[in-house]
């Protein structure tokens, strides 16, 4: 059993930066492929970025490649989004999730564990 909570969300203008974090429990937090997802209203979620269970390989949605990264320290238990240069269209609530699968997933429901997510808004 993961429980993830995030923090880091909250109003920021076009061109500015965020940096979300996603805490987990438990003592097998480096088991997991970690991933994050992002919902805007009315939309599905979309994978935005993950990364391997040692941090060595991570992936990123083309909408956000070169703009955000993802980096984790299993020491703390946590997950961390960057996000730089954002744009109106990254508005969403962002979740972290785990995956105990063979590889970093981009498909939600491969993912078992969810955070409650965290609103991150850009005013144009």
């Amino acid at each position: 059993q993961v429980e993830l909570v995030e923090s880091g969300g909250g109003l920021v203008q076009a061109g500015g930066s965020v940096k979300l974090s996603c805490a987990a429990s438990g003592r097998t937090f480096s088991s997991y492929h970690m991933g994050w997802f992002r919902q805007a209203p009315g939309k599905e979620r979309d994978f935005v970025a993950g990364i391997s269970r040692s941090g060595g390989s991570t992936f990123y949605a083309d909408s956000v490649k070169g703009r955000f990264t993802i980096s984790r320290d299993n020491a703390k238990n946590t997950v961390y989004l960057q996000m730089n240069s954002l744009k109106p269209e990254d508005t969403a609530v962002y979740y972290c999730a785990a995956d105990s699968g063979l590889r970093v997933a981009v498909n939600p429901k491969r993912y078992e564990y969810w955070g409650q997510g965290t609103q991150v808004t850009v005013s144009s």
